[in-house]
């Protein structure tokens, strides 16, 4: 697959994440000619699951994280830490000095504007896109 045409999207892998937000996502990707890219794609067992999804990100000159779940629902549960650790290793990649990773490109999406400053206040200051958790305002995070 083709580094300029690779997006890789860091999303829970919950049902209603998959029927509200994902499956959206992936439509939009697709129908604009790029390759979406997603840890669940290989299944290989002799593979930390780690080093598959750094691989994935280190062939991808895009990238969505969506961290809308990184606050717990419920008392006694625990935060989705997966997709900020996922965006920091993308985050590192970029950021490695290895000109090849210089052109990378983030989308970070949100449920609530700016509510990820609570759990990941080191990256205040990014641009990030909230989508309330709406297939609608998903579409306009995407395309704006």
């Amino acid at each position: 697959m083709d580094f300029e045409k690779n997006i890789f999207i860091n999303c829970p892998i919950d049902q209603e994440f998959i029927d509200n937000l994902l499956k959206p996502i992936l439509f939009i990707v697709i129908k604009n000619g790029f390759n979406p890219r997603v840890s669940l794609e290989i299944s290989d067992s002799g593979q930390s699951r780690l080093l598959k999804i750094t691989d994935i990100i280190k062939n991808c000159r895009y990238s969505i994280h969506d961290i809308s779940k990184v606050k717990s629902k419920a008392s006694h549960e625990f935060s989705r830490m997966n997709m900020p650790f996922e965006l920091g290793i993308d985050y590192g990649i970029r950021y490695s000095g290895l000109e090849t990773f210089d052109t990378k490109h983030f989308l970070i999406l949100e449920a609530v504007k700016y509510e990820y400053m609570h759990a990941l206040s080191d990256i205040s200051g990014f641009d990030t896109k909230a989508h309330k958790n709406e297939t609608k305002e998903l579409f306009k995070c995407l395309y704006s």
